[in-house]
């Protein structure tokens, strides 16, 4: 048994978020993750744009048993019945991911809104229904609104003046993520081995949990970030490729079938981010250095220039192809990891192979290295 601070404080039986990955649906992924024992957490940025991506959104309209008429808190409030009537049985752990960058502020406001009172009209998911986690944006001024209404609040940041920033704020679960991450990576990419233990020296203390993130994704790797201090650890490739996952079956082979340096960086919607290497992905890099430069010199370009929107373009043309299962033009975003990931069994056989060696590491380091 691995008992962490983490743990505790969310009654989880191991030290493991499962990233929402957005924007896409990953319902049935979040149920998975959350009864086998981690905290799952269910994407909602693909309910943000009903128009410009109609795909996306069906996805959601789809596991939520919704329809295309109805808007996005009720869509949202279906699919926060629907993960809680699949884990209560088991007391499966859930959250909610919701970017929370400025030109989205509205919308997360208003996934925010129905999260806290769907949970308030239906009291006895306080038991299952625990965590709020921000990103992708300040955090600053979240704290009354979600901490008022009795959630955890995570927030995740790739920095340590970032991590200081969600300190002040009053984050109570701070996840830094290094620059292994797939999809939205950092403007100044700094990797987890220096990233996390720089936070867990700069923000942990008895009231404010750190959390590792990129490139975690075994027993090894969660071993390792408890070692540098963290309380846990959060995943997103390894669980990506996993029988539940709600990603169209050729983003999960693409995620077994990569191999050694099998990832590059090139423009996202909100920045840097990381994709599998392909024809598309690497033709995209291609032109991001043109048009985008910024993406590799750490700092923003101008999204309003031609350029930068038709890297946009080109990018939301490649997501249309990765839910169509069109691999001739499909892009697909995943971590460093991909080289350690060669197989995709279901999730409790991940979570439960992660865990036993993660304990088997823990127990034999004192034998082998301390005299």
């Amino acid at each position: 048994m691995i008992k962490t601070r983490l743990t505790e404080k969310l009654g989880i039986k191991y030290p493991i978020i499962q990233a929402g990955m957005g924007p896409f649906s990953n319902n049935n992924l979040c149920v998975a993750a959350a009864n086998a024992g981690v905290l799952g957490l269910l994407s909602t940025s693909g309910l943000f744009d009903k128009e410009q991506q109609p795909w996306i959104y069906e996805a959601f309209i789809q596991t939520a048993e919704s329809t295309m008429d109805d808007d996005m808190a009720t869509v949202m409030e279906k699919l926060l019945k629907r993960t809680y009537r699949l884990t209560k049985e088991k007391g499966g752990i859930f959250g909610i991911n919701v970017m929370v960058s400025a030109e989205l502020m509205k919308q997360a406001n208003i996934i925010v809104d129905t999260a806290i009172r769907v949970r308030e009209e239906n009291p006895e998911m306080k038991n299952n229904f625990k965590v709020i986690f921000t990103s992708a944006g300040d955090p600053v001024g979240w704290k009354d609104k979600i901490k008022g209404a009795g959630f955890t609040w995570m927030h995740v940041v790739p920095s340590v003046k970032g991590a200081q920033r969600c300190k002040k704020a009053g984050v109570d679960v701070i996840v830094a993520s290094g620059h292994e991450g797939g999809f939205h990576t950092s403007w100044e990419p700094v990797h987890s081995m220096i990233l996390l233990p720089a936070v867990v020296e700069a923000v942990s203390d008895e009231n404010t949990l750190v959390c590792g993130a990129g490139g975690y994704c075994d027993g090894k790797t969660l071993a390792a970030a408890l070692a540098l201090g963290a309380d846990g650890a959060q995943m997103g490739t390894r669980f990506l490729a996993t029988q539940e996952s709600d990603f169209h079956q050729i983003w999960k082979e693409a995620v077994v079938e990569s191999g050694d340096r099998a990832t590059l960086v090139a423009r996202g919607f909100v920045g840097p981010a990381r994709w599998i290497k392909n024809p598309r992905s690497s033709e995209h890099a291609v032109n991001t250095l043109k048009k985008s430069p910024g993406i590799f010199l750490g700092f923003p370009d101008d999204y309003s220039s031609p350029e930068a929107q038709s890297l946009i373009e080109y990018e939301k043309e490649c997501i249309h192809a990765v839910c169509t299962g069109d691999k001739t033009k499909a892009m697909m975003a995943a971590g460093e990891c991909v080289q350690r990931i060669s197989s995709m069994p279901t999730v409790a056989e991940v979570v439960n192979a992660i865990a036993k060696e993660t304990e088997d590491i823990l127990r034999s380091m004192p034998q082998k290295y301390l005299a």
